[in-house]
C-alpha cells in the first residue's frame, strides 16, 4: 500500500526562469557563438547525467573550489556540444562563469501546487529529496513550499547525495514510512530511479522534455499523471 509520494526538486518540481536554454544562448552570444536552443536541451540531458554520475562517485559538495570549477567547465562543455558548439575547456569555463552571472531564478512548474494538494487530500504524505547543498527549511521557504509537503531532506541536511542510500533513508525516517510504501518521482535515471529503487521505493521517471523514452519504470510527462500511476498500483 502506498502511503507517501516523494519528489526530486530540480527538473521535477522546479525549473529556471528564464529557461536554461535562454540563459545559455544569451551567454554564448556574448562570446560570438550561436547555440541551438533545442540542442542545448539535449546537451543538458547529457550534462545532468554526467553530474548525477559524478555526485555518485565524488560529490560536488565535497570538492574544493578549484575542483568544482573544473567540473563545471566540463559540464558546460557537454551542454555546448549538444548545442552544436565544440569549444575548449577554457572557453567553456568562461561561458559557465557568465551563465552564473546572468539573472535567473528557480521557480515551480505550474502543476506542482495543485498536485501536492490533491495527493495530500487523499491522505498521502508528500516529501522532497534533493541533492541541493542547503538546508531543507530554507529551501522550502525560498520555493514557497512551506506547509505544502510533509517532509523534506537535502544533501545539505544529511551530508549525502542521491543515488546513495542515506538521503533516502533519512526521508523515510522523517516520514515514518517503509520504502515499499513510497512512490518516488524524479527526472534522473541514475540518482532518482536507480537510487530510490535500491532502497526499496517504487520509482517513477518524470520526463518533461521527452529525454528518456526507454526506462524500466513508469514514465510520466507531467505531475498530475502520478494519479494514474497510483491508480494502476492495485494495492493503493
Amino acid at each position: 500500500m502506498i502511503r507517501a509520494v516523494f519528489f526530486d526538486l530540480y527538473g521535477t518540481l522546479a525549473t529556471f526562469d528564464p529557461s536554461v536554454e535562454e540563459v545559455q544562448v544569451a551567454a554564448c552570444r556574448e562570446f560570438g557563438l550561436a547555440a541551438d536552443p533545442n540542442g542545448i536541451t539535449k546537451g543538458y540531458a547529457l550534462a545532468d547525467a554526467f553530474m548525477a554520475e559524478q555526485n555518485g562517485r565524488y560529490p560536488l559538495r565535497t570538492m574544493t573550489d578549484e575542483e568544482r570549477e573544473t567540473f563545471f567547465a566540463g559540464y558546460e562543455q557537454i551542454i555546448l556540444q549538444g548545442g552544436g558548439l565544440d569549444v575548449s575547456l577554457e572557453v567553456a569555463r568562461d561561458i559557465w562563469r557568465r551563465v552564473r552571472q546572468l539573472p535567473y531564478e528557480m521557480v515551480l512548474y505550474s502543476d506542482v501546487i495543485p498536485t501536492l494538494a490533491d495527493l495530500r487530500s487523499q491522505g498521502l504524505l508528500t516529501g522532497i529529496i534533493s541533492n541541493m547543498n542547503r538546508d531543507s527549511a530554507s529551501l522550502l521557504r525560498t520555493m514557497g513550499l512551506e506547509g505544502r509537503v510533509d517532509v523534506a531532506v537535502t544533501s545539505g541536511d544529511v551530508g549525502a547525495e542521491k543515488p546513495h542510500a542515506p538521503i533516502f533513508l533519512a526521508a523515510l525516517e522523517r516520514a515514518g514510512v517503509e520504502p515499499q510504501e513510497v512512490l518516488y518521482v524524479g527526472d534522473q535515471v541514475s540518482s532518482d530511479v536507480e537510487g530510490s529503487r535500491a532502497v526499496g521505493m517504487n520509482p517513477v521517471l518524470i520526463d518533461r522534455n521527452d529525454r528518456s523514452p526507454k526506462v524500466d519504470c513508469p514514465r510520466i510527462r507531467t505531475l498530475p499523471e502520478v494519479h494514474g500511476v497510483l491508480a494502476a498500483m492495485t494495492d493503493f
